[in-house]
């Protein structure tokens, strides 16, 4: 039968994890297996201790707080399903979406699904989260302008077949993993097909993690990666 790895970083959610996860167990992707790996990355609040009384995952624990990329890498290692979805630990994102995402790989020429925030009318956090994010999208389809533009390239969800993301050399250890992964494989001429998506932004306020600054490590890090060249 057929298994989704659900890779999971979470850092300081002790608020989120708990009902992120229960949504997680109860979403529906018909006769497809689950597979739960949840990796904290070194929480100073209770979040470890949440974790370790929940049933039917299976935890990782690092050492320190190392960033969602290092995390992810992790999670990827320990995977054992046929596809791979990454799940932020908190509640923007809705598990319910999954299916939307899985039933685009039928299609046995899909390798690469996207859950596309731009693709259904969603609220936003804030003007320059939702602007940076259209900017640096804007950005991956001009340096690709022989493939399949793309709307979303910083969303979550980023669902694949597990054999080409475990072949792939990633580097990345904190946010920059998401444009790390969207340039590499269209390098390796893989399309991304996308699928709308709900969304439930959080403010800082709330606990949201990134900052301007990972606005632009994202710009370098698709210039690193392009332009630059590196592997």
């Amino acid at each position: 039968m057929l298994k989704l790895s659900i890779i999971i970083p979470c850092y300081n959610e002790q608020n989120t994890i708990k009902q992120l996860i229960d949504k997680v167990i109860l979403s529906d992707i018909g006769n497809i297996l689950k597979e739960i790996i949840v990796i904290n990355d070194g929480s100073s609040d209770k979040t470890r201790n949440i974790l370790s009384n929940i049933k039917k995952i299976k935890l990782l624990n690092n050492s320190s707080n190392i960033g969602k990329g290092y995390s992810v890498k992790r999670g990827i290692k320990e995977s054992t399903g046929d596809y791979i979805i990454i799940q932020d630990g908190d509640l923007e994102y809705d598990p319910s979406d999954y299916k939307k995402l899985l039933d685009l790989f039928q299609n046995q020429n899909i390798h690469i699904v996207y859950g596309s925030r731009r693709l259904k009318k969603n609220k936003f956090s804030h003007l320059s989260f939702y602007l940076g994010g259209i900017f640096l999208t804007y950005l991956v389809n001009i340096l690709f302008p022989f493939s399949k533009n793309i709307t979303d390239g910083h969303t979550c969800y980023k669902m694949f077949r597990a054999n080409i993301l475990k072949d792939l050399n990633i580097k990345s250890n904190g946010f920059e993993l998401c444009p790390e992964l969207t340039v590499k494989f269209l390098k390796l001429g893989y399309s991304i097909y996308e699928v709308p998506i709900s969304y439930n932004p959080r403010t800082n306020k709330d606990g949201k993690k990134i900052k301007w600054i990972d606005g632009l490590i994202a710009i370098y890090t698709i210039l690193r990666f392009r332009i630059f060249n590196d592997k």
